[in-house]
């Protein structure tokens, strides 16, 4: 195998070509660091390359192999980590000037998992500033999406879908507040998964949004992706919203189908209702649905009154409580934020207590309608998005704010169900625009019950290895 060749290996398969000795950790690293500087810059990925950090490690990684002594399932491979995620003597910005000096001295719980297991942190990925989910307002340029340098990789995790799709990492993690793990891998043709709320230690993260924030997985293939969450989740002191209940082999039975499962697809997000759905994301999810059908699943549609107004909902619930985290900043740093940035903490200051209040208790509401649904079904299925990634544009937000205000909040819809709900989500490439160059990704979102993740990912898996999309590459940058 040629060096040139090892970062288009999953992640999957270069654990196992590193563990049989085929691929040593050295190599795999300076494969990948080879290519970020053959290509890197065309993406804009990464706020942060770990080269020497990231050599030194796979030394050790290497006599660790080479003496029989493997740290885990990742050992040696590279992970890229969303840069509001802490590293120790490596900084976290959260792509924004106030904090690009920041270096963290220990290691958020998710990188001390991944170092355990093995893992060799690659980098520090570019995202929206302070996760906010604007796509241009990072202070160090706006990360782009590979299958179009044009457009929108996804945000707020826009670094580490761009890297993962962009062969720049193995895998990598991301957060997802209103969907920003799920936009990334929709956008840029991937497997991102927004875990169960509380499964996945959030210590050590610069928070978004304290009662919707999550850490996942974005990953090439629904196997990284398990490999990836196994890997993190679990029970975490440090994190008192984190969950108790073992985690369990999410690669055991990963092959397992889905004959005998019954798949809702939630009727109000398959269009109409005003969210303007593109007809090709429409069409390429009824397409998915008939395959999990040819699988042996029975599908039936499911009605979810609250899923078109889901996006305000979780918009005004995140954009309060964002502005409580830091108010010095606000006082003391305003200019210093992004200009989008500004609109965007200025507005959720504005909003008033009984406007919060109101949106906390129509979230009761959407949990209860989501929890019944899964009463009746075992999965639920709808778009991720209302279509494929949109061009990156340089526009202020205040021109033509209401346009694009009900843009957003329309394509929030489409993620806010299972941020509100905190039952675990997961999007998956289901179809293209066309083929060859200029083609962008359609896809499809899974979500499955509190603690379904196994669930979740079996039929990933199975839509997955009975199709063809997982195996499409961007054009060659």
């Amino acid at each position: 195998m040629t060096p040139t060749e090892i970062p288009f290996l999953s992640a999957s398969e270069l654990a196992v070509a590193i563990r049989e000795g085929d691929v040593s950790p050295v190599e795999a690293v300076d494969a990948y660091l080879d290519r970020i500087d053959r290509v890197g810059d065309k993406l804009n990925a990464y706020i942060t390359v770990c080269a020497d950090e990231a050599r030194s490690d796979a030394r050790q990684l290497e006599a660790e192999a080479v003496a029989g002594n493997f740290r885990g399932p990742l050992h040696g491979v590279p992970v890229g980590i969303k840069d509001q995620i802490h590293t120790a003597g490596v900084r976290t910005t959260d792509a924004s000037k106030i904090r690009e000096d920041f270096i963290p001295e220990a290691d958020a719980t998710v990188v001390a998992k991944l170092k355990a297991a093995g893992a060799v942190i690659i980098g520090k990925t570019n995202m929206s500033e302070f996760a906010l989910g604007d796509p241009i307002s990072s202070w160090f340029g706006p990360a782009r999406n590979p299958w179009d340098t044009a457009r929108n990789p996804g945000t707020s995790s826009t670094g580490s879908g761009s890297a993962t799709a962009g062969f720049l990492c193995a895998t990598s993690l991301g957060e997802d507040t209103g969907g920003s793990i799920r936009g990334p891998a929709a956008n840029c043709g991937l497997v991102g998964l927004r875990p169960t709320w509380g499964r996945v230690s959030r210590a050590g993260v610069d928070g978004a949004s304290w009662s919707t924030d999550t850490i996942g997985p974005i990953s090439r293939t629904v196997a990284d992706c398990a490999l990836t969450l196994g890997v993190i989740a679990g029970h975490d002191p440090k994190d008192r919203y984190s969950r108790p209940e073992p985690v369990p082999d999410y690669l055991d039975g990963l092959d397992g189908g889905v004959r005998g499962m019954r798949i809702g697809v939630v009727a109000e997000l398959m269009g109409g209702r005003g969210l303007s759905l593109d007809e090709r994301s429409r069409d390429a999810v009824v397409r998915a649905a008939e395959v999990f059908r040819e699988l042996g699943a029975e599908v039936v549609p499911v009605s979810l009154p609250m899923a078109p107004f889901t996006g305000p909902i979780v918009r005004t619930i995140t954009s309060t409580e964002r502005v409580s985290l830091n108010p010095e900043w606000l006082r003391e740093r305003f200019e210093d934020y992004h200009p989008n940035t500004r609109v965007a903490f200025a507005v959720g200051n504005l909003i008033p207590g009984q406007v919060y209040y109101k949106a906390v208790k129509l979230r009761s509401l959407v949990r209860r309608q989501v929890i019944d649904a899964f009463r009746e079904v075992d999965l639920l299925l709808q778009p991720t998005s209302t279509g494929p990634a949109g061009l990156l544009s340089d526009e202020p937000p205040v021109v033509s704010s209401k346009e694009m205000a009900t843009s957003a909040l329309r394509e929030g819809s489409f993620r806010g169900l299972y941020s509100l709900s905190g039952c675990p989500a997961l999007s998956i490439p289901c179809g293209f625009t066309g083929v060859g160059d200029g083609a962008l990704p359609l896809a499809l979102q899974i979500a499955g019950p509190h603690l379904g993740e196994a669930a979740v990912l079996r039929a990933a898996f199975a839509y997955e290895q009975g199709t063809s999309w997982h195996l499409r590459r961007p054009p060659d940058l």
